[in-house]
């Protein structure tokens, strides 16, 4: 399954360590690595970026939720950027906080306090023991939690709300409840304008899990060129559930695009 792993270490060099151990294992084929970066906590409490290293043009997608978690941990602080973190430290500004579960970072800002370090990576793993077990060699403590289980949950969540919204206005409209005209029509343009930008955001989301399913289907043929017979049927696994969780994401997606257009479309175009 697709997950967001962080491990916080004692220090930088332990973290370096870890991420060592994960270039292990995804050559072995015991995971798929895809994307990773280092951060650690100063004397200051401030959160420095070591390392943002996106694989294989994975960037525009497993880099800016890594960014995102990186810059919520940053927190009010703020950031400071490492000399090592080149261009892709700009992933650090792009801060969706939509696409982060409030419990997970908590549990993460926990542990990552002054002096520590993490390793923050974007994995396909088919069960976790190789992980926890290399991390856990270097005192690692891991977190993990499945990558888009908060974000298109709270897409469709917030499109099932905003229809609600307009078919309360409307109500309000046909019972004669609010006789302040101005005001309907300002709450039902502003609906209108914020369902348009939510489907806009949601068709270019749909876009995006399309490449981003590629790019990783094609790291897992690459790394099944060179993989044992065991390691083939393991990462098989692992690309027949990748295929699945797009599946998945897609069609939650797509049904959250269908109410937007069931309940805005057709009255658009008559609009009171």
């Amino acid at each position: 399954m697709e997950k967001m792993l962080v491990a916080v270490f004692d220090n930088e060099t332990k973290a370096f360590e870890g991420l060592s151990a994960l270039k292990d294992l995804h050559q072995n084929g015991d995971i798929t690595l895809y994307a990773n970066a280092v951060v650690s906590v100063d004397a200051n409490g401030q959160l420095n970026i070591k390392q943002i290293t996106d694989n294989d043009g994975l960037g525009t997608t497993t880099g800016l939720l890594i960014g995102s978690l990186v810059g919520i941990l940053g927190g009010p602080i703020g950031l400071a950027v490492g000399a090592t973190a080149g261009t892709m430290a700009g992933f650090a500004a792009d801060i969706d906080e939509g696409s982060i579960n409030a419990a997970f970072v908590e549990e993460v800002s926990s542990k990552l306090t002054k002096g520590k370090t993490a390793l923050i990576a974007d994995i396909g793993e088919t069960w976790p023991v190789p992980v926890d077990t290399r991390l856990g060699e270097l005192d690692g403590i891991v977190f993990r939690r499945l990558r888009y289980e908060v974000e298109d949950d709270m897409l469709r969540r917030e499109t099932e709300a905003m229809v609600a919204e307009y078919n309360e206005w409307e109500e309000e409209i046909k019972e004669g409840i609010d006789t302040d005209k101005a005001k309907v029509n300002k709450a039902l343009t502003n609906l209108r304008e914020k369902a348009n930008m939510t489907k806009q955001r949601m068709e270019q989301k749909l876009d995006e899990v399309d490449k981003e399913l590629s790019a990783k289907l094609e790291k897992i043929e690459q790394q099944m060129n060179n993989a044992s017979e065991k390691r083939k049927a393991r990462l098989q696994k692992r690309r027949t559930a990748l295929k699945e969780e797009h599946r998945i994401r897609e069609e939650k997606l797509r049904q959250a695009t269908g109410l937007i257009k069931e309940a805005f479309e057709p009255k658009m175009e008559n609009a009171v």
